[in-house]
């Protein structure tokens, strides 16, 4: 596999993995602190929480496939087999991770927070940010949790996207084809792409947490 196309599809694996977990943070990262400042929801709140940690790809992929299939309810929008159909499918199996971490993260911390917006005059509302801001290491794990859980994800990033040439290929994917055809060599090379690619955006996301 010539270079060119092996950078093409590491920059795209990056694009769809990265609008991914930015999509599941945005609802995953407030629903976790709103837990969090709740005692955490319940038993049972956290028993469905944490039951989406164990989603299966393959059937968030089928469901996808069917939303945005042309007989389906959002087949209009012409999503399917897009980067973006990805995007929607990996969010979703992020989302329950980046959420699940911040409230392990922040539910230990909700009390000392209150006291210290109230000894500084604040008012309950004045919690949530505050605990948003005091939370920076739980935010940095639960944004690589959901990183490595969307750059890693293979049988939806298949059903939904379909591993087209120069369109929907990204790193997973293409190393389970150039693993069929024998071609173990190219494999190698893109699965030690997908690991750099980890590697780096856990080191980033490390640095910003001491900064």
């Amino acid at each position: 596999m010539p270079p060119a196309e092996i950078l093409e599809i590491a920059l795209r694996s990056l694009a769809v993995a990265g609008g991914a977990t930015l999509l599941a943070a945005l609802f995953g990262v407030p629903l976790g602190l709103w837990l969090a400042l709740r005692g955490g929801g319940g038993a049972w709140g956290r028993v469905l929480l944490y039951s989406g940690l164990a989603l299966p790809s393959v059937v968030v992929g089928l469901l996808f496939y069917l939303l945005l299939s042309r007989s389906g309810p959002l087949g209009f929008l012409n999503l399917l087999y897009t980067p973006w159909a990805m995007v929607l499918a990996e969010a979703t199996l992020a989302f329950p991770l980046i959420a699940a971490f911040v409230l392990s993260g922040a539910r230990g911390r909700v009390e000392e927070v209150r006291l210290l917006v109230r000894s500084l005059g604040g008012k309950e509302r004045h919690v949530l940010p505050t605990l948003l801001a005091e939370s920076r290491r739980t935010l940095a794990a639960a944004l690589a949790a959901g990183f490595g859980g969307a750059i890693s994800e293979v049988g939806a990033a298949t059903l939904v996207g379909g591993d087209i040439r120069h369109h929907t290929r990204v790193l997973t994917t293409a190393i389970v084809v150039e693993t069929r055809m024998g071609e173990l060599q190219a494999a190698l090379a893109l699965g030690a792409v997908l690991l750099g690619i980890a590697l780096l955006v856990t080191a980033f996301l490390v640095i910003l947490e001491r900064e």
